[in-house]
C-alpha cells in the first residue's frame, strides 16, 4: 500500500489548482447519525467535537492535544444507505441497530455545495496518494486540517469509502451551513430498529459482509 506522507505546507497547496466537484441542489444524501452515546445529533446537525476517530475531522485538539467541542463541524453522508453502513461499522463489522439509537436518514441537498474532489489524480499531485482513503486516520486528519486551512471556499470533501468499493463519500464542513444546505423535513427518518427498514439494513450489512446486531 502507498504509504501517506505528512501534509505540506498550507502554501504549497494553495499554489495548486484543486479538483472541484459540484454537489448539486436535488441530490439525495444519505447519513446514518446516534440519538445517543457521548455525542447525540440529529439528521440535520453536524458535530463539533472532534477530532473522534473518524478519517476527515479537520478539528484541532486543545493544547493537550485532546479532542475537544469546537467551532469547527463534520457531516459525514453519501448518496447511498450501503456506504453509509459499510463507513460507520468498519470497526466491529457489526451492525448493531441498538446501540447508541442509530438511525437512517436521507434528505435532499436543498444548495449547491463546492467539495475538494479527493477520488481522482489530485491526491497524487497534492503530495499524498490513494491511501489517504484507507491509511492511518491520524495522518489522514492532519491532511484534512491543511486542505481546510488551504482552501477556505471549499464546503468539504468528496473522497473514496474504502470499505465499500470506493464508492464516493462526503464529509462536509461547518462552512458549508452559510449556504443552508438542509431542507425543512428529512425524506426519510428511521431508527435502524424500525421493523420497517429490516429487508434494507439487512441486504446492505450483507452486501459488505457485515453482521446485523438486534
Amino acid at each position: 500500500m502507498a504509504k501517506l506522507p505528512l501534509a505540506p505546507a498550507v502554501e504549497r497547496l494553495r499554489s495548486l489548482t484543486p479538483a472541484m466537484r459540484r454537489l448539486a441542489a436535488g441530490t439525495r444524501l444519505a447519513r446514518i447519525g446516534f440519538a445517543g452515546g457521548d455525542h447525540p445529533t440529529r439528521w440535520n446537525q453536524f458535530r463539533h467535537w472532534g477530532p473522534t476517530q473518524s478519517r476527515f475531522d479537520h478539528q484541532a485538539r486543545d493544547r493537550h492535544g485532546r479532542p475537544q467541542l469546537q467551532q469547527r463541524g463534520v457531516y459525514y453522508c453519501a448518496a447511498a444507505a450501503q456506504t453509509c453502513i459499510a463507513e460507520v461499522y468498519q470497526a466491529t463489522r457489526v451492525v448493531d441497530v441498538l446501540k447508541h439509537q442509530p438511525y437512517l436518514a436521507v434528505w435532499t441537498l436543498a444548495a449547491d455545495l463546492r467539495l475538494l474532489d479527493l477520488t481522482g489524480a489530485f491526491v497524487t499531485r497534492m503530495g499524498a496518494s490513494t491511501a489517504i482513503h484507507s491509511g492511518p486516520r491520524a495522518r489522514a486528519q492532519e491532511w484534512a486540517a491543511a486542505l481546510y486551512a488551504a482552501y477556505d471556499s471549499v464546503d468539504g470533501f468528496a473522497y473514496c469509502s474504502s470499505m465499500n468499493g470506493n464508492a464516493v463519500a462526503y464529509v462536509l464542513n461547518e462552512r458549508a451551513l452559510r449556504k443552508q444546505p438542509f431542507p425543512r423535513t428529512p425524506d426519510f427518518h428511521r431508527t435502524l430498529a424500525d421493523p420497517l427498514i429490516v429487508d434494507l439494513i439487512d441486504a446492505a450489512a450483507d452486501s459488505v459482509g457485515y453482521l446485523v446486531k438486534r
